[in-house]
């Protein structure tokens, strides 16, 4: 990037001298020389002042503005070919904590550990997101939606001339999906018909970057309906953090107290319409036998369930990633039944990775991305469109101990297959090239 010409930079001290004074022109020249101390070149934003109130989504509007009048607006060449190095800029709808682990703080450590610089933001945290474009070779959002913030994060980015991607892992873009989504049935109408009339601005966001990541084969499917962009697969797997807080979890289970315990998990509401998928067959197993427990560990409307069944059931509250896992921990399977619908086959896998993590063999339906994690029969249990739920929970539950090496071997095949790395069942080699090319 070349330098502005001497002249220039004196006409401009004097314009600012006269318009704001000696310590404010002072100011600028200083703030110009750190910039181009740290290569961050003509155009890009002053990070030293704001320019409106904190947050507001007119945030940039004055900066643009006192760019354009001093012929600085533009920058003519893109940062990643100015410059050796690669850094990421994610901005992100960080309020889900799974989504924020498994789609940006993974990521983060992902990308560091090849030597690529990477920041990211809350993006309603606007000082912070804009902040971190400046140094930024490469965009990338994650679940955002149109709107004046979002709008106005892109204009910049194109003003940076940075590549964007964007990211998701739910099908949030598609009315078609929500139309079919049996979990709706657990929710309040209102509810469905909010996310419907959502769907178009996660969408528009969507056809505006230059090329989309997905959770799953699935979702890449779906989205291809929706969008013409290049999409390509970035799956969720089991980061360092995982792996530690689950041998964590493995390591402080306790004593066996002689309960046969099955656990089914749920991070968000309307999860009940799946578990009822197999509530027949799972409710006559767990009567069975005064020994067997139903934990449900998370978000679970009890008065789905029929009343002969409570007595033997065990609630967890939603909590903390590492105490969830201890809770996960304390089973002897999981299950992860999904109705098979456009919504779930877009379905991740990590509650299979989570229940892989501390040990515990899974029993997942055919749906989704569920299957491509499990070896049926060696880490878990896959049970397919009309396949018997009772015949696999009665295989795991008559021999504790080889529950138990099924349960090791759904650890040693996270450890080996389903950890951080570069392989193309994990992430596309298209997105690593885009990135570090």
């Amino acid at each position: 990037m070349s330098r502005l010409p001497l002249l220039t930079l004196i006409k401009r001290f004097g314009s600012a001298l006269r318009r704001e004074g000696t310590g404010a022109a002072v100011r600028r020249s200083v703030n110009y020389l750190r910039r181009r101390a740290r290569g961050a070149g003509i155009g890009t934003v002053p990070l030293a002042t704001d320019t409106g109130p904190r947050g507001s989504e007119r945030y940039l509007h004055g900066v643009w503005q006192n760019l354009a009048q001093q012929d600085a607006f533009h920058i003519l060449q893109a940062p990643s070919v100015d410059r050796a190095r690669r850094q990421i800029a994610m901005i992100a709808d960080l309020n889900l904590p799974q989504c924020r682990k498994y789609r940006v703080e993974q990521l983060a450590g992902f990308w560091r550990s090849r030597g690529v610089e990477f920041e990211y933001a809350h993006y309603q945290d606007i000082p912070r997101a804009t902040r971190i474009m400046q140094h930024a070779t490469h965009l990338m959002e994650y679940r955002l939606q149109s709107g004046a913030a979002t709008d106005m994060f892109r204009y910049e980015a194109r003003r940076l001339r940075l590549p964007i991607l964007y990211d998701l892992d739910d099908p949030l873009f598609s009315v078609s999906a929500y139309e079919t989504y049996r979990n709706m049935e657990a929710l309040d109408p209102a509810l469905k018909s909010h996310f419907v009339a959502e769907a178009p601005k996660y969408l528009s966001m969507m056809n505006g970057a230059d090329i989309l990541s997905v959770s799953t084969p699935g979702m890449a499917q779906h989205a291809g309906l929706y969008s013409g962009r290049p999409i390509f697969v970035r799956r969720n797997f089991a980061d360092v953090q995982t792996l530690h807080a689950g041998a964590a979890a493995m390591a402080d289970n306790g004593a066996d107290d002689g309960m046969f315990r099955v656990a089914f998990a749920s991070g968000s509401q309307g999860h009940e319409i799946d578990l009822a998928e197999i509530l027949p067959p799972l409710s006559a197993f767990i009567q069975a036998d005064r020994n067997r427990r139903l934990m449900l560990i998370g978000h679970f409307d009890l008065t789905h369930l029929p009343e002969g069944l409570k007595p033997q059931i065990e609630t967890v509250a939603f909590r903390d990633y590492d105490r969830y896992l201890s809770a996960v921990a304390r089973a002897d399977c999981t299950v992860m039944p999904l109705c098979d619908d456009a919504f779930n086959r877009c379905k991740s896998a990590v509650r299979v990775l989570d229940a892989a993590s501390v040990g515990v063999p899974s029993i997942v339906a055919g749906v989704g991305d569920l299957a491509s994690v499990v070896n049926s029969g060696e880490t878990g249990i896959v049970v397919q469109q009309g396949g018997s739920w009772m015949q696999a929970l009665r295989e795991i539950a008559a021999c504790p101990k080889a529950a138990a090496q099924m349960g090791r071997n759904a650890r040693a095949n996270l450890e080996e297959r389903w950890c951080a790395s570069d392989q193309p069942h994990i992430i596309a080699p298209e997105l690593i090239e885009w990135v570090e090319a």
